[in-house]
């Protein structure tokens, strides 16, 4: 696992309360978040409201925020190490073939990477036919499932995931979001998604976000990840819409 302390390995509650702002202007809070220790959490809202802010914070990357409170792993050990995060970008490297940018977090930390698993990974995630491709050779959507493949690689008890499936066709969607919840089985996974139908086939908890604060809402009880024409995710993915229109209308900026 290259060099320094080895990670833990149980997957830990994430938490986070207070406030993030830019300068003067007011990005969400104050809000209290619990995301439970090896359950899926998604995060919905409209855009604008903080989503991806919260991400990033988690993951260390939220550059030019100020945030007024505490987050953080509920075991109090640090989470650098066990995190894996697929942001909106796909961020690949265009002079590594699709394999080398699965592995590209081995390398990083001085590792050999496991090409081998790496293939195998993009065997799953349906690529498998393009492994001595570049990236500048594929799709929008065939770039996100490389993405996919490399966090999945990772291997770690957090995972974050900002709009994975966002740049995908229905049908493939569906497909990778099986994948992702079969393999991320387990995890603690902050999933941000605009999507009722996503949240409403994959969330263990859903929290809608909105400029006034959070709001949870009860999910089915079958297993995920949820068929998509069963009728109680159906009638989630309503509610969840409904709420959004009705959230969006009646909510005020944040001053």
């Amino acid at each position: 696992m290259g060099h320094g302390a080895e990670p833990l390995t149980t997957p830990p509650e994430l938490y986070l309360q207070g406030s993030a702002l830019i300068g003067q202007t007011r990005l969400f809070g104050p809000v209290d978040l619990n995301i439970p220790a090896g359950r899926w959490t998604c995060l919905l809202g409209a855009s604008g409201v903080g989503k991806s802010t919260i991400l990033n914070l988690f993951a260390g990357l939220a550059d030019g925020v100020t945030f007024d409170g505490s987050f953080g792993a509920g075991d109090k050990a640090p989470l650098g190490r066990r995190i894996a995060l697929m942001a909106q970008e796909d961020l690949l490297l265009p002079w590594l073939d699709l394999p080398r940018n699965v592995a590209l977090g081995d390398r990083l930390r001085g590792d050999k990477g496991d090409l081998e698993r790496a293939k195998r990974l993009l065997a799953d995630v349906g690529l498998g036919a393009h492994l001595s491709k570049r990236p500048t050779a594929l799709s929008g959507g065939q770039r996100q499932r490389v993405a996919l493949a490399r966090t999945l690689m990772e291997d770690r008890p957090v995972v974050l995931l900002d709009e994975p499936f966002s740049a995908l066709d229905a049908r493939t969607r569906a497909d990778m979001q099986d994948l992702a919840a079969t393999m991320l089985e387990g995890r603690t996974v902050l999933h941000v998604t605009h999507d009722p139908a996503e949240a409403a086939r994959l969330g263990h908890r859903i929290i809608v976000m909105s400029p006034i604060g959070l709001t949870h809402i009860d999910t089915p009880p079958a297993s995920t990840p949820r068929p998509v024409d069963d009728g109680d995710v159906l009638a989630l993915q309503g509610e969840l819409l409904n709420f959004l229109r009705q959230d969006t209308t009646c909510a005020q900026p944040n001053s």
